[in-house]
């Protein structure tokens, strides 16, 4: 439960708290089962000040104004985890037939921009995929920056951090894949923890479903390629043979499940969920499958068996060539072997959006460096968003970059991309660090004055420990650390801390125990002895 004082929140007014159920921390709001192998309807009574608004995971709700009572009721059964509540100062506007918005005030206006009418054109094409969405309501709500990962897929009221507003592609993407957890993760679950692919693998497929739907291959290919890229950078850095890039991980006793939330829970089960799908011959044909595993499934908790065996018999000819013990491709290794997917989807539909960024790379990483004027010429805001990023993180892989380049970088697009979103700032002022470009310093030192979520300022303060820039960090870091969560301040000076003497204690009364995005952060960063910043990992439940 995070309880928030009026200054974590946009508005400065009032206080703010939310719970984060995901994996196994709703123990601490209520007793329970917490495992995802038990579902139950749940009812809830919540007393709160006025003028403090309550809403919950739940498909009904009322309000007893005179005694400051909301009560929730939730008719359909769902795992503890996905049991949540948010308290606040949050207004709404309608965005859809059966859809709304919750923000703070200062919020909704943007929210309502972003968002209105669209939510209802995702459901639908959701609903001509996989059946109808059975929870009622579709309602999103905006929360501070605290929030210590991008997006929850809370049954009924999605939680999502305010900080995406500002990055329209990525709003888009988790909203989708949110949407697609209404059928794959809360309607159909995974039975354990050491099966998450079950829920993300499939949950992420069906978000390119509806994206190719709404928005084209091209653009569906764009962002793959983009994750692809982010899930080999992992593998990099984790090793081939690093045992939580099996699906089937192993948890051990006493390890927290949120500890093997990773891309490879969500890519490279996307690719074999794909692969499944191409031994139909025909998405629609898979896309009719995988309604009646819904179908039978619904409201219960499932193994892999459970959905490897429903598509063999939802497909006899498949079964009758022994597809599951294909040479390479047998199921059993997709499920157990370490290292990247088996195979990988064919993302040549994307050629339009991704030929263009390989072009700018190699201009800028090909020796000697006399294609300047070309790579100029190009104007990265008429790209994607998705565009961009993939072009900053290739140059972030090949950091540190010769100082000539680096300077020519600077002068063709720093102006162009200061007043672009978090999302492509944060790449090219890790991009300024990683090179000791002093000239850009200042910019890392604006973003991280007015940054107060984890997903912005932790790569950097990472980045700038592994370097020369330490100190620096500190300065910044002394400066802001009053505006950051006690977690997040935690977090950071953790960072701070390494390889030099003790920092003086600062106080995390208000909330002590680490959140998963944190566990897993310092657990991978120990596990590589090196750096990871959570641009490298969908941190979005």
């Amino acid at each position: 439960i995070w309880w928030l004082d009026p200054e974590l929140t946009y508005g400065n007014a009032k206080p703010f708290v939310f719970t984060q159920g995901h994996s196994v921390c709703n123990r601490s709001f209520f007793p329970c089962f917490d495992t995802p192998a038990v579902k139950c309807t749940y009812s809830a009574t919540v007393k709160a000040p006025e003028g403090i608004q309550v809403l919950m995971s739940a498909t009904q709700s009322s309000y007893l104004e005179e005694e400051g009572v909301y009560q929730f009721y939730m008719e359909y059964p769902v795992p503890a985890y996905l049991v949540a509540l948010v308290a606040g100062d949050l207004i709404h506007a309608d965005i859809g037939p059966r859809s709304r918005v919750w923000a703070e005030p200062c919020l909704l206006p943007t929210a309502i921009s972003k968002l209105s009418g669209i939510v209802e054109r995702w459901l639908t094409a959701a609903e001509s995929l996989y059946g109808p969405y059975i929870w009622g309501r579709y309602d999103i709500v905006f929360l501070p920056p605290s929030f210590p990962i991008v997006a929850m897929e809370n049954p009924c009221l999605t939680f999502i951090i305010s900080s995406i507003l500002e990055s329209d592609e990525f709003l888009i993407i988790d909203v989708i894949h949110e949407v697609a957890h209404s059928w794959f993760g809360n309607a159909v679950t995974n039975a354990t923890w050491e099966e998450m692919w079950l829920s993300e693998g499939l949950a992420t497929y069906a978000q390119r479903r509806i994206t190719t739907e709404t928005y084209g291959a091209a653009f569906t290919c764009l962002e793959t390629a983009f994750r692809l890229d982010a899930l080999h950078r992992q593998m990099k850095l984790l090793g081939e043979d690093n045992p939580v890039s099996k699906l089937q991980v192993k948890l051990e006793p006493g390890v927290n499940p949120s500890n093997l939330m990773n891309l490879f829970t969500y890519e490279k089960g996307y690719c074999f969920v794909y692969y499944l799908s191409q031994l139909c011959g025909d998405p629609r044909h898979f896309d009719s499958f995988l309604r009646a595993y819904i179908e039978k499934y619904k409201f219960t908790s499932v193994v892999a068996q459970d959905l490897l065996d429903s598509f063999l018999n939802f497909f006899p000819e498949l079964k009758e060539q022994c597809v599951e013990s294909k040479a390479g491709l047998e199921f059993e290794r997709w499920l157990n072997a370490t290292g990247p997917p088996l195979a990988e989807p064919d993302l040549s539909q994307g050629s339009s959006l991704t030929r263009p960024v390989e072009t700018l790379f190699k201009l800028w990483t090909t020796e000697p460096l006399d294609s300047v004027a070309a790579a100029s010429s190009v104007d990265l805001t008429k790209w994607r968003t998705f565009q961009t990023v993939l072009f900053l993180d290739r140059l972030l892989d090949g950091s540190p970059l010769p100082h000539e380049v680096i300077k020519k970088l600077s002068e063709c697009y720093s102006s162009q991309l200061d007043s672009m979103n978090a999302e492509i700032r944060i790449r090219w002022l890790q991009i300024v660090v990683r090179n000791d470009y002093y000239p850009d310093l200042y910019k890392v030192r604006r973003f991280l004055e007015n940054q107060m979520s984890r997903m912005y300022t932790i790569p950097l303060y990472e980045d700038l420990c592994t370097g020369t820039l330490k100190s620096f960090a500190l300065e910044i870091f002394y400066q802001t650390q009053n505006q950051l969560h006690p977690n997040l301040r935690k977090t950071i000076q953790q960072i701070l801390s390494q390889g030099l003497n003790p920092l003086p204690a600062i106080d995390t009364t208000a909330v002590t125990t680490d959140t998963p995005a944190m566990v897993l952060e310092d657990k991978v960063s120990e596990a590589t002895n090196g750096a990871i910043s959570l641009r490298d990992v969908n941190v979005s439940a």
